[in-house]
């Protein structure tokens, strides 16, 4: 198993966050975590990047603890909502620049940059700089720069939260094609129900801290407490001819 998290646990003051959480996640493989806001999806998250440390409980990479290390050392890479790109540097620059830490060669980087900038859909806008670009196209490029560093675990909180329909379809997709293209294994955060369906390969629940992973979605789909059926048939009583 790729990612075995067990017993995991993060308290702030009184409150109860996550609540022995255990979960196990193959490689090569999307994991969707659905929840209301303020059930702990976020806390998770950062426990696994690194970012929050744990009262309790054990996180595990490919074999390794994660215990004691860094966000740097874990090599996962925490998408948020927000694209966070560096406003000084162009696309180009933001989607090399973790190539650039890991010293790879100027020529190499250049060389993998303009391939990301294609498959981003972002050809001709290599040298415009983040307050130039649309919301969509500066997520790409978050998106691009996040992937292109080959991490061995992509954390993603509700990253097409604030796009327009369109724009968040398409970057659904183009998730969906990069993921499978570079192999990426990852952890989908949302609270839209059916973003959470399509995203994933797998698919959890979270509510209160605690998180039910499905074996597969058909047990996701006919579990009633998923909301699923009450979406279902609130879309059928609309379709129901009025006499």
């Amino acid at each position: 198993m790729f990612l075995e998290i067990k017993q995991l646990s993060k308290s702030f003051q009184n409150d109860l966050i996550v609540d022995r959480l255990s979960l196990s996640l193959d490689q090569h493989r999307t994991l969707s975590i659905l929840g209301k806001s303020g059930c702990g999806k976020t806390t998770l998250l950062k426990l696994i990047a690194g970012l929050e440390t744990a009262d309790q409980g054990s996180i595990r990479v490919n074999g390794e603890d994660m215990s004691g290390k860094t966000p740097a050392e874990r090599k996962i890479v925490y998408l948020y909502q927000e694209d966070l790109l560096f406003p000084h540097l162009s696309v180009r620059g933001n989607i090399g620049f973790g190539l650039k830490l890991q010293k790879i060669p100027a020529s190499d980087i250049k060389e993998q940059v303009d391939l990301m900038i294609q498959r981003l859909e972002l050809q001709g806008q290599g040298d415009k700089m983040p307050h130039q670009l649309s919301g969509g196209q500066r997520q790409r490029v978050s998106f691009g720069r996040a992937i292109i560093t080959n991490p061995r675990l992509l954390l993603l909180d509700e990253p097409f939260g604030s796009l327009d329909v369109g724009t968040r379809q398409r970057m659904q997709e183009l998730f969906k094609e990069l993921t499978a293209l570079y192999g990426i294994t990852s952890l989908f955060v949302t609270h839209d129900l059916k973003e959470a369906i399509l995203m994933g390969d797998d698919i959890g629940l979270m509510k209160k801290g605690s998180l039910q992973v499905y074996p597969d979605k058909q047990d996701f789909l006919l579990d009633p407490g998923t909301g699923v059926r009450s979406e279902i048939e609130f879309w059928e009583s609309l379709l129901k001819p009025n006499y």
